[in-house]
């Protein structure tokens, strides 16, 4: 009798997907549906069957002298693959077939049409692909144009798309007339976790997340130097891959706050109980980007799974569900006494509450709505006639 061959899964993701939460919960559905090889930086994951390493000092971008002046004079075609590490990735992949091809977010779509089998694609935007960095003149002028090209050319052409939230999705909808489906960043419900009791006299105050410049950290630590006696700041930061001077003056500035303690970084999956025992969640992002007004980051679905309250700066669509859910307050702006007034105003009380809501809310802002998204594209695309 002849075994019915699984189908073939590549997963392409320029980044390490080991400690890559959002690229690691869509692993876990792939493997449902197929045989999955990843094509990424770092290791290869628990939920792929094969693994495809990127050397991870090739940028995913060209970066080079040649590839810098033809993005200058927008020579898109000549340079959609020319990054180093897409350059790589395609001598890796020669002539392997697969069945569907993921790519996470669209600075892999000239890749995944590259990809031999005649494969079905399905592109995870993630967040907002032409305005990703463009607080950076150099981005700006160069790498923004390209990826506005990259939409363009190529996501009409996909089988299946996704984004965060509904404001990016309507974004990629009117610029580009593709309206992605909703994934979010939520993660999976932990129902063997409660509300923490607060430590007497203390507020313990917890940021999670890339230790990466843009991300206001600063601010945070100021906020609990300024609150003083009674409040502490624990760190759980995932080190920049270049090990550069930004994390260095970080590391600095911790040392020399009295009130704040840094932690090495910590699974994806041991997040919330790991964050559990604190008290609210604290996040700053100043709006630098339209990824960053319209921001649904992995932390705001690990503080809720961890049962905290949380302090965020403003941004539309966590604005939005922080107060329809009653899981925290937002601050009137982004800076350190910003943070330290609003923090100031709340007692033992507002504190439990949050922590109370968010418990309530733990089951709803769960990963099953978005994992019946991913299973729903993966029946059709499987489904659909080659």
């Amino acid at each position: 009798m002849t075994e019915t061959r699984r189908p073939r899964i590549l997963c392409i993701s320029f980044s390490d997907i080991t400690s890559d939460s959002r690229v690691l919960r869509q692993l876990d559905v792939l493997a449902d549906f197929g045989e999955v090889t990843t094509l990424s930086y770092g290791d290869r994951p628990a939920a792929a069957d094969d693994h495809i390493e990127i050397p991870r000092h090739l940028p995913s971008l060209a970066q080079t002298p040649v590839g810098v002046l033809k993005l200058a004079l927008r020579l898109y075609r000549s340079v959609e693959v020319q990054a180093p590490a897409l350059a790589e990735a395609l001598r890796l992949l020669g002539d392997r077939e697969f069945d569907i091809v993921v790519a996470n977010e669209a600075r892999a779509l000239p890749l995944a049409f590259r990809v031999h089998g005649a494969p079905r694609i399905w592109c995870d935007l993630h967040e907002w692909a032409p305005e990703e960095r463009t607080h950076v003149l150099s981005w700006k002028l160069l790498v923004s144009p390209f990826m506005r090209w990259v939409c363009a050319e190529y996501l009409p052409r996909v089988d299946a798309s996704t984004t965060i939230n509904d404001s990016i999705a309507t974004m990629y909808s009117d610029e580009f007339g593709t309206m992605p489906e909703v994934v979010r960043n939520a993660i999976a419900y932990r129902p063997d976790l409660a509300p923490s009791p607060r430590s007497e006299g203390t507020v313990r105050l917890v940021h999670s997340g890339g230790a990466v410049p843009g991300r206001n950290i600063e601010a945070i630590i100021d906020a609990v130097d300024l609150l003083g006696d009674g409040y502490t700041l624990d760190l759980y930061l995932i080190p920049s891959r270049q090990g550069d001077a930004y994390w260095r003056d970080l590391q600095a500035r911790i040392d020399a706050s009295p009130r704040t303690t840094l932690h090495p970084p910590v699974a994806p999956d041991e997040l919330p109980q790991t964050l559990n025992p604190h008290d609210l969640g604290v996040f700053i992002l100043p709006p630098l980007t339209p990824n960053h007004r319209y921001m649904l980051p992995n932390k705001f679905f690990d503080f809720v799974q961890a049962r905290l309250g949380m302090v965020f700066g403003p941004s539309v669509e966590t604005d939005r569900l922080i107060a329809d859910e009653r899981l925290g307050v937002i601050t009137p702006g982004y800076t350190g006494e910003d943070v330290a007034a609003t923090i100031r105003r709340l007692d033992s009380d507002d504190i439990d509450a949050f922590k109370t809501a968010a418990n309530d809310a733990a089951e709803r802002l769960s990963s099953s709505r978005d994992v019946d998204v991913e299973r729903g594209i993966l029946d059709r695309l499987l489904d659909a006639p080659r």
